[in-house]
């Protein structure tokens, strides 16, 4: 198992997310917004494509998207990105869309949204090894704000301890002998779930929460979009 950890006995495939609708940023691609010249969603592959033991990496976006992503990963000499495919009509579907094109020698699959293009190589590394020990692990933050459960008539209904309160962000990795099981799993009970975590935790498999970073967020908004801006411009860091 320490070979594992450190990255000497294991092959992994990467599936970068990049299929959604951008519903929250009025219909921009943010995938293809650029940060000092480099898209975003180059940045978030870039970060896969430099660690040796990642052997391919599969794109998974909307179909009309396929030609423009195939060029930019041409232009940007993105060697690893093997496959490009189509998202499907769920985060889920779509996850695993990009997951079967992977060759079978990968036997640990990392999944990162496209979106989160300030991942550290380093922080994958980490993550990575702790699945390689653990069958499964995400990349976690812990929460910096109080949070409180509102019950339906709009009141606090209670307080969770902050202590044991998480970020859940990606990549999320897997043995994927265990990921095929959960995806089959879910498929069989009709369950589609929005974090690839669920699956592995509905099949009753425990999920490690690896370090991550704060700077690591997903661009989800335009607030997001001038922080990152920001970041990728050295204005702040």
């Amino acid at each position: 198992m320490k070979q594992k950890r450190e990255g000497e006995a294991l092959t992994l495939g990467a599936v970068i997310v990049a299929a959604g609708k951008s519903s929250r940023m009025q219909g921009v691609d943010k995938q293809f917004l650029e940060l000092e010249g480099v898209p975003v969603l180059i940045r978030s592959i870039r970060a896969f494509e430099e660690l040796g033991f990642v052997r391919e990496i599969a794109v998974v976006v909307r179909e009309e998207e396929i030609p423009r992503t195939m060029e930019m990963a041409r232009a940007f000499g993105l060697s690893k990105v093997k496959t490009i495919c189509a998202g499907g009509t769920s985060r889920q579907q779509s996850v695993f869309n990009g997951v079967r094109t992977l060759s079978p020698e990968c036997g640990f699959v990392a999944i990162h949204d496209g979106a989160r293009p300030f991942i550290d190589p380093g922080a994958i590394a980490a993550c990575v090894a702790d699945a390689a020990r653990c069958r499964a692990a995400c990349a976690a933050v812990p929460v910096k704000d109080t949070i409180k459960l509102r019950g339906e008539d709009g009141c606090i209904e209670g307080t969770p301890p902050r202590e044991r309160l998480f970020i859940a962000q990606t990549p999320q990795v897997f043995e994927r002998s265990l990921y095929t099981a959960a995806m089959e799993n879910a498929l069989a009970r009709g369950e589609d779930y929005t974090d690839d975590c669920q699956l592995v935790e509905a099949l009753g498999h425990r999920v490690f929460l690896s370090e991550g970073s704060y700077l690591n967020f997903k661009i989800t908004t335009p607030e997001d979009l001038i922080l990152a801006q920001a970041l990728a411009a050295g204005e702040i860091y």
